[in-house]
């Protein structure tokens, strides 16, 4: 039995986009609302934006970015939960970490999709969500079933957790090879893994993710 009143499946589901990137917001538009069941209301850039919105309109389904400027879509989660209790999250992101999955669903969000799975899953999970169920993308799920709860985010090493600190600090790759006795090249080539593990591409992608992920403290992503 749903953990809401199934009532909701016999009327419009609303939506809420929130992503930085307006392409993917067009295509997520086009996506859903050629559902006859499904109705997005509003779109948003970012966090403050998007808090806004489902203020304003009450949605049914919030669909989240994880990463965004402002605010980071996993400190949103529980703000939406909290004021907005109607108000269901589906988290859709690049991020296959299932240490990011399982923080979401900790936070309050009830689906999480990857990004390059949408076209088949974010349908099925606005649906589920907007009757209180649960979806989680298949394949991430068999591994935040097998992920240790303390396994480092990212499936980063130690030296690459420790590196990534380094990083999102200012550090430059010099001084993080002075730093760790290592060489400048040495450094480079952990740098580049660590982006490529977190499919992410600049520096203030990887300090949203440290201070996301509690790496650091105290530190703002560069505009």
């Amino acid at each position: 039995m749903s953990k809401k009143d199934s009532s909701i499946a016999e009327r419009t589901v609303r939506i809420v986009i929130a992503d930085d990137h307006s392409v993917v917001r067009t295509g997520l538009r086009l996506l859903l609302d050629a559902e006859p069941d499904l109705d997005v209301v509003a779109e948003a850039g970012n966090t403050r934006d998007a808090l806004r919105y489902v203020r304003g309109h009450r949605p049914d389904v919030l669909v989240l970015d994880l990463n965004m400027p402002g605010e980071s879509g996993l400190e949103l989660i529980p703000r939406v939960r909290e004021e907005i209790p109607d108000t269901e999250v589906v988290v859709l992101t690049m991020q296959r970490d299932p240490g990011f999955a399982r923080q979401a669903l900790s936070a309050g969000a009830l689906g999480y999709v990857i990004k390059d799975a949408a076209d088949g899953e974010l349908v099925q999970a606005v649906r589920l969500a907007a009757v209180g169920e649960a979806y989680l993308n298949p394949q991430l799920g068999a591994r935040v079933a097998a992920a240790p709860v303390n396994a480092r985010p990212g499936d980063l090493t130690e030296r690459e957790e420790e590196i990534l600190k380094l990083i999102a600090l200012g550090h430059t790759n010099p001084e993080i090879a002075s730093q760790l006795f290592l060489s400048v090249r040495t450094i480079e080539s952990h740098r580049s893994h660590i982006h490529q593990k977190l499919n992410i591409a600049t520096r203030s992608e990887l300090v949203r993710f440290a201070l996301d992920n509690r790496l650091i403290e105290g530190i703002e992503p560069d505009a």
